[in-house]
């Protein structure tokens, strides 16, 4: 039994987190391991995002995986025989690490058979929410929004101004074409964020051509979505690829007049979804980290100055 409505602080029970791609990009490491459990430093992306859920004040995990991807779940276990051990050799820091993950929260599996769609995901995990509950956050694994804390700042957008809130990015116009692009206008509600901040969205652009986007403002993995989202991803049909898009279903509520706005982040974020983001992920991490960052600044420098070095000598040869 979940916690009640009101017992949570933000209004937020159940997030949901898509983990059931196949991770392709990160083959062969992920033909065993899921790219959830890749580690950022020490500590595996999935293990991150709970962390940042729990800061929201949510009792409700909802882990959509495929079949064969039970293991993001068991990275919440107890690992009893692994505590002892660690316990009985004095190394309670370890103990602390292993069992962290499992005091966050426990995570509820949902099962998606075949990957139809970010929208088919999140559609599926409709079935684990209590009838109390009128919204619920998604949030994707692949991206590390930081700061941390802008999941509250959209809680608060919509006890304000109500609907569905997004986290949005601003990149510069030869990179809209990666992402989902807002169109958008001003507010003219008051709200305890700096207006700049919230904007409302009136449509979205999937990857655009600079010279076609509506605005530099792309969405990131953080979502609030009112309940009726549920309603709309039954209504739309497969879009490329034959997948259901969680965009579409925005789409159509906004279409439908319901009020959407998007929260612009100040910070950065990493996309643990390739090895190009997850490289750079491990190296901001392990630089901030307090045992191992200044050895690893040292060992950067050391082979910047190298590869510098092999590049001037190739280009006199």
């Amino acid at each position: 039994m979940s916690l009640s409505f009101s017992a949570h602080p933000h209004g937020v029970k159940t997030v949901i987190v898509p983990a059931a791609g196949m991770g392709t990009r990160f083959l062969p490491a992920t033909k065993t391991v899921p790219k959830e459990l890749l580690p950022v430093v020490d500590t595996p992306g999935i293990e991150l995002i709970a962390e940042e859920a729990a800061a929201l004040g949510v009792s409700r995990m909802a882990v959509v995986v495929a079949p064969n991807k039970q293991e993001v779940l068991g990275h919440f276990g107890q690992f009893p025989e692994l505590v002892e051990t660690l316990t009985q050799r004095g190394k309670l820091e370890q103990v602390s690490k292993v069992q962290r993950a499992g005091q966050l929260m426990t995570p509820v599996a949902v099962e998606q058979d075949k990957p139809l769609g970010l929208g088919h995901a999140v559609g599926l995990a409709e079935e684990v929410l209590d009838d109390d509950e009128d919204v619920v956050a998604v949030m994707l694994p692949d991206d590390l929004v930081l700061p941390v804390g802008v999941l509250e700042k959209m809680a608060q957008v919509r006890a304000e101004l109500g609907g569905s809130v997004l986290c949005a990015f601003n990149v510069s116009p030869e990179e809209v074409f990666n992402y989902g692009v807002f169109d958008i206008q001003e507010i003219s509600a008051d709200v305890d964020l700096p207006a700049e901040s919230v904007k409302r969205v009136v449509g979205m652009v999937e990857k655009p051509e600079a010279s076609e986007a509506p605005s530099t403002l792309v969405a990131a993995g953080r979502y609030l979505l009112d309940r009726a989202i549920f309603d709309a991803l039954r209504r739309i049909t497969p879009g490329k690829g034959g997948e259901l898009q969680l965009t579409d279903a925005i789409e159509l509520m906004i279409k439908e007049g319901h009020p959407v706005h998007i929260v612009i982040h100040e910070g950065k974020r990493h996309d643990l979804g390739n090895p190009a983001g997850y490289i750079p992920a491990c190296v901001d991490f392990g630089l901030s980290h307090p045992v191992y960052g200044p050895a690893l600044r040292k060992s950067i420098t050391d082979i910047l100055a190298e590869h510098d070095a092999l590049a001037a000598a190739s280009e006199q040869g």
